[in-house]
């Protein structure tokens, strides 16, 4: 019989028992060696992987989140900045108008001390000048006097009262013609 198997022609289809067998128990031993030593080592890499990428999404969340409050912190203070700089340009412009007051009110106030002092001076040139008038139609008017009585008139008191006399009438005739 071992003869007519030995002749008998395998079909390629149909596997050979001890080789099927054999292969089992290769694939078994393999099997088990992976699960029992290469199996565990990629779970754990595998984990470890799942945790690193787990921590460092909820590390990416923290850091924007803690951006984002960063952003909301630094919107905030330049919105104060802005407020403060309108503030500030606010109270420049009101000092600005109190002082372009003051400036005004001291201007108007030497100005009318100006014109005080002019008047004050026109006043005092205009009795300078009338009592140098005064002097010189006086001299004049008892110098002709003299020439027309033929006497002279130097006696400086009566010279001087004649003088005055005349010319208060003048002024009181020039002041009623107004």
């Amino acid at each position: 019989m071992l003869h007519l198997a030995a002749e008998e022609p395998q079909s390629p289809l149909l596997p050979v028992w001890p080789e099927i067998l054999i292969g089992l128990i290769c694939f078994s031993i393999v099997f088990f060696a992976f699960y029992k030593k290469l199996l565990p080592a990629i779970n754990k890499a595998l984990d470890e992987r799942r945790e690193a990428i787990e921590g460092g999404i909820e590390k990416a969340e923290a850091a924007q989140t803690e951006a984002q409050s960063v952003l909301e912190q630094y919107k905030a203070q330049l919105a104060e900045a802005r407020h403060e700089a309108a503030r500030l340009r606010q109270e420049a412009q009101e000092q600005g108008a109190v002082i372009i007051q003051e400036m005004k009110a001291e201007g108007q106030r030497q100005r009318e001390e100006i014109i005080a002092a002019g008047h004050a001076q026109i006043e005092a040139d205009r009795k300078a000048a009338a009592s140098a008038l005064r002097q010189d139609v006086g001299k004049l008017a008892t110098d002709l006097a003299g020439k027309l009585v033929g006497e002279s008139l130097q006696d400086h008191a009566r010279q001087s009262g004649t003088v005055d006399r005349f010319l208060d009438e003048l002024e009181a005739k020039a002041e009623a013609a107004r």
